[in-house]
């Protein structure tokens, strides 16, 4: 029996009249063309699957909220991608495609932000963290890395306290922490979030603008910042509030959940591996590149994760 794959047929991108033949076509050409079809279809089934796109599902967070995930690829090992405050899964795009070809590959809208829903009042680092690990539970995935940028890195060390430690192999920061201690203080929190209280958006572009390097290119600095800046205002403060605090709390959760965890960070600004190593947290350093590692370098990003992976996993 032939397997038919609605997305292998399309990328042979034949024409109706194969399908359905036209009455002026005899019975002849109508076999050839079915048996041309079918060879075409049968050829490429035996391209790995994971060069195909990948598919987009929804599941109801712990709280109900829908909650928006893509697979792709296929394997024992699933790496989890959950992307920053006021981003969403698409700035993991450089990372999709070439990680599936040995991983199934797991990218997340977290509530409030993509095509999730927006239903939540108080989005926090804990609710987040349910999200992430509501798909982990949904897909039944029993070995898993926990990949976070920025927020997400808070947020994946979150679902870890919601998850079976011994479905987890390690999670990954990605620009998330370069120093870890004490934390900010409830005084500092405020500080720093008043002036997105007083005016969101020009707050926003400033600050994404001071996450790139002067190198950075312009028009993904732009887009950046246009898209950070365009989040729902209310969403955004919680979360960040949420975000901010969250600095008091990851010392303790790192001792909690006893997990490998390695730090990616640039060398815009300084890393006290001191403080991190204190924490079992190890550091990797990416110099000459911003806040957006993933998307400002995909290459450089995908060979040093690809190294981090194989350790954790050794």
């Amino acid at each position: 029996m032939l397997f038919y794959n609605a997305d292998l047929y399309n990328l042979v991108n034949l024409e109706i009249l194969v399908l359905v033949p036209s009455p002026l076509h005899s019975k002849t050409n109508t076999m050839k063309h079915q048996i041309l079809l079918n060879a075409l279809i049968l050829a490429i089934s035996f391209f790995p699957i994971h060069h195909l796109r990948g598919q987009t599902f929804t599941t109801p967070s712990i709280d109900g909220v829908p909650i928006t995930y893509e697979v792709h690829g296929k394997g024992a090992l699933a790496l989890i991608f959950v992307h920053g405050w006021s981003c969403d899964r698409s700035y993991w795009k450089g990372q999709l495609e070439p990680f599936s070809h040995r991983y199934k590959v797991v990218a997340i809208d977290l509530a409030g932000h993509g095509a999730s829903g927006i239903e939540r009042k108080n989005y926090t680092i804990e609710s987040f963290g349910a999200d992430v690990a509501t798909v982990v539970k949904k897909l039944n995935l029993q070995q898993v890395i926990l990949i976070g940028h920025s927020m997400g890195g808070d947020v994946i060390a979150g679902a870890a306290r919601q998850l079976p430690r011994d479905r987890i192999e390690g999670l990954v920061m990605v620009e998330t922490y370069n120093k870890l201690g004490a934390g900010r203080t409830p005084k500092q929190v405020e500080a720093f979030i008043a002036k997105f209280r007083t005016d969101f958006k020009d707050s926003v572009h400033s600050f994404v603008h001071s996450m790139f390097s002067s190198n950075a290119d312009t028009a993904l600095v732009e887009r950046v910042a246009n898209d950070m800046a365009s989040a729902p205002p209310a969403i955004a403060l919680s979360g960040l509030e949420s975000a901010f605090s969250y600095s008091r709390e990851i010392t303790k959760t790192l001792l909690e959940i006893k997990l490998p965890v390695t730090a990616i960070n640039s060398g815009n600004a300084p890393t006290d591996t001191a403080s991190m190593q204190r924490y079992g947290v190890q550091v990797v350093v990416m110099h000459g590149l911003g806040h957006f590692l993933m998307m400002e370098d995909p290459k450089q990003f995908n060979d040093v994760l690809e190294g981090v992976i194989e350790k954790m996993t050794k």
